[in-house]
């Protein structure tokens, strides 16, 4: 059976046609976007219980450092951890003792054998001061009295950098490192373990907090996973030293 040119000519039309019709339909179907595939809360989202303590309310977005610290990160970190400690330290202290202790009263009264409160109270302190230590505009070098002090205690701002980034690396598994301001109102480098800090009694270094680095994996692991020293550096370009400086100055005029 033969088949006329013409007809040849119309199936190889229609063919190419819907050919074409399918390539335009895949190429015009829009792709979801990165906030589609994955929306981010809002920081006011959050909210703790009814309690004594309220939740640090952070001063920039989940997505502040995206070359350091990725968004999803900062959100599990803020809303899901932050805010469970700060619930269950609100249920383990009542309103007078919160009202006359305050959050650095009762970790300096620690009873150590308290887990409990040890770890909630600890958790709800230290991430406060690691969500401070942080600010969108951070990195570089501090300025002020604090550069003075760090040049003084420590030798220059390099050897700072190099002490604490040793402490945070070498803090074996879940805890912080700190800089501190001493009874002797000098600069120390320390890190402690779990939800411990360096107001709490048998502190192997006492001292008031004025800057932390969290180094359980639920600070980094989704971006870093085993590389805490990358992300040790990367937290480097996120420090705000304005707020550490203010830190500084107030813990220098308290009296012991």
């Amino acid at each position: 059976m033969k088949i006329s040119p013409f007809l040849l000519c119309l199936v190889a039309a229609a063919m190419i046609s819907c050919r074409d019709k399918k390539l335009k339909e895949v190429v015009e179907v829009p792709l979801p976007t990165a906030e589609e595939k994955s929306a981010l809360s809002h920081p006011d989202e959050a909210k703790a219980d009814p309690g004594p303590f309220e939740m640090l309310e952070l001063p920039y977005e989940y997505d502040a450092f995206p070359q350091s610290i990725d968004p999803r990160t900062m959100e599990l970190h803020y809303s899901k951890h932050y805010l469970t400690y700060t619930n269950n330290l609100n249920k383990l202290v009542g309103d007078s003792i919160a009202k006359v202790a305050g959050i650095e009263g009762i970790l300096k009264k620690m009873d150590m054998s308290n887990t409990a409160l040890r770890n909630n109270a600890g958790g709800y302190y230290n991430h406060n001061i690691f969500w401070e230590s942080m600010g969108p505009k951070g990195g570089g070098k501090p300025t002020d009295t604090l550069a003075a002090a760090i040049d003084r205690d420590f030798g220059s701002f390099e050897n700072f950098k190099a002490a604490f980034s040793d402490a945070a690396e070498k803090q074996f598994g879940s805890g912080w490192a700190w800089l501190v301001v001493d009874r002797a109102k000098r600069l120390q480098v320390t890190s402690t373990p779990n939800m411990d800090n360096p107001l709490m009694p048998q502190a192997t270094v006492p001292g008031t907090p004025i800057m932390a680095i969290d180094v359980w994996e639920h600070a980094y692991y989704l971006n870093y996973q085993y590389r805490r020293k990358k992300y040790i550096e990367a937290f480097f370009n996120t420090v705000n030293w304005k707020k550490v400086n203010e830190k500084y100055e107030e813990a220098i005029a308290k009296k012991y």
